[in-house]
């Protein structure tokens, strides 16, 4: 097998240790445009891992270079994902993206049908494992009702002055606090503000947390039919939607450049880099925390899936939970891929690819090797 991993980031470099480490005949080649990451890399000197450098956005390079590989693992920012998935469809090679894309991805599949190639979009941890999670237990039911997930990613105690530490992409983030979230209500897709529907919930472990709307069910609000009420929220220690709130009433997200003596600058950049250098910690330990409830109806008696996730900061090998949940999904779905395990042709959303019940036990398995443990619960009332 030979895999191409494009990005080698916070998730990159987590995706390409996955693979060497659980698939040793796998021959990983890595596309970055700043080779000296490469360069840095633990791995260098690995046997089956090569580099190339180059600039993703250059699209007809992109797409000659994915030429020979079998499977191509996209781990790039939303903004340039959907042109690595043009290329995976020009240059006919399979493809499962982690970049949570502003397009709808499944735009694609009539072309990745003609291609004969198969993309398997939004597949970090959410969208991605909160898709899997949910599209299992919605395959089960004969009639659904509601899709509720909680996720959040956060410093294992509050860290001042907004009591978050950045474990992704700050613009990513930027992004989630902005970006109006498609949700659904009394059965039609509504658009809701970010940081709206908020409330107090008690998690699991670790105790009263806020939860708010984001733009997080990826596929889902296409794919999940006949819904009732469908939402994703985001979770963070309590006060902090306050804090985001005052920033963005007070311009700091907004894009339109502002005069300051002889410079222009965007609001939106700066406050990015800001972030990025306060917020960015190294080595600062953090949790990923996912609930998943669906339910409805199953022969006619009311019926309730319910998911829990809580992952640590793995100490041993320097990974925060954010990268381990997210990349290590993407790279157990690109080797089962590449095996041949997942068929079909096209656009395949990641909850699409968990209702085959053999599919579905070989990534909890897969997850569960890597110290990734989902409980989950029935209840028939």
């Amino acid at each position: 097998m030979k895999a191409l991993v494009l990005g080698y980031g916070n998730i990159g470099s987590v995706i390409v240790a996955d693979l060497i480490r659980s698939a040793p005949s796998i021959e990983v080649t890595v596309v970055d445009k700043r080779i000296f990451r490469a360069e840095n890399s633990v791995f260098v000197g690995t046997r089956n891992l090569t580099w190339i450098q180059l600039n993703v956005s250059d699209y007809p390079k992109l797409a000659q270079t994915m030429k020979g590989f079998d499977v191509v693992i996209g781990a790039l920012p939303g903004e340039i994902g959907s042109n690595a998935v043009k290329a995976s469809i020009a240059a006919k090679v399979n493809m499962v993206d982690v970049s949570y894309m502003p397009q709808n991805p499944l735009e694609f599949d009539d072309k990745a049908r003609k291609a004969g190639t198969t993309i398997i979009p939004n597949c970090g941890v959410a969208p991605g494992l909160s898709n899997l999670l949910a599209g299992h237990a919605v395959a089960k039911l004969d009639r659904l009702e509601n899709v509720h997930i909680l996720v959040g990613g956060l410093p294992e105690k509050p860290v001042p002055p907004l009591d978050y530490t950045l474990t992704w992409s700050v613009s990513g983030l930027v992004d989630e606090y902005t970006r109006k979230a498609k949700i659904v209500q009394d059965g039609k897709v509504v658009e809701a503000e970010a940081l709206g529907g908020l409330e107090i919930i008690e998690f699991p472990e670790v105790g009263k947390l806020e939860a708010f709307y984001t733009d997080g069910l990826g596929t889902l609000i296409h794919t999940a039919k006949n819904v009732k009420s469908m939402w994703e929220k985001t979770l963070r220690y309590p006060g902090h939607v306050e804090k985001i709130n005052l920033l963005k009433a007070l311009g700091f997200f907004d894009e339109k450049p502002v005069q300051l003596e002889d410079a222009s600058i965007s609001p939106r950049k700066l406050t990015i880099k800001l972030l990025e250098e306060k917020l960015r910690k190294p080595g600062s330990k953090d949790i990923l925390l996912m609930k998943i409830e669906v339910n409805g109806t199953k022969r006619d008696s009311k019926t309730s899936y319910v998911y829990y996730l809580i992952d640590h900061y793995d100490e041993k090998h320097g990974i925060t939970a954010m990268a381990r949940t997210t990349a290590y999904t993407a790279s157990i779905i690109a080797q089962l891929l590449s095996q041949k395990v997942i068929e079909g042709k096209g656009v395949i959303p990641p909850e699409k690819v968990a209702t085959t019940r053999e599919i579905f036990s070989k990534i909890l398995n897969e997850l569960e090797k890597r110290q990734i443990r989902i409980t989950k619960s029935k209840e028939t009332f």
